[in-house]
């Protein structure tokens, strides 16, 4: 099984390709060489982390709360 931070890890460096694949980037973060400087890359990457912590807890949240409901 998955340790917490391993899967934080992949969802995060997923959601953080979703969002460089996302062309309405270069108007959140507009450039003049066409290439992120290194805070906004570091901006992006605490984005997807947090992104990612918040679906986990969200998903292990559901999960308690379905089979609370299903126990009971």
């Amino acid at each position: 099984m998955k340790s917490q931070a391993d899967e934080v890890k992949q969802i995060a460096a997923q959601l953080l390709a979703g969002m460089l694949a996302n062309p309405h980037i270069e108007q959140v973060y507009p450039t003049e060489s066409g290439k992120l400087s290194r805070e906004q890359q570091q901006e992006l990457i605490k984005m997807a982390i947090a992104m990612a912590e918040a679906l986990i807890s969200q998903v292990e949240t559901q999960i308690e709360s379905h089979f609370q409901h299903h126990l009971s």
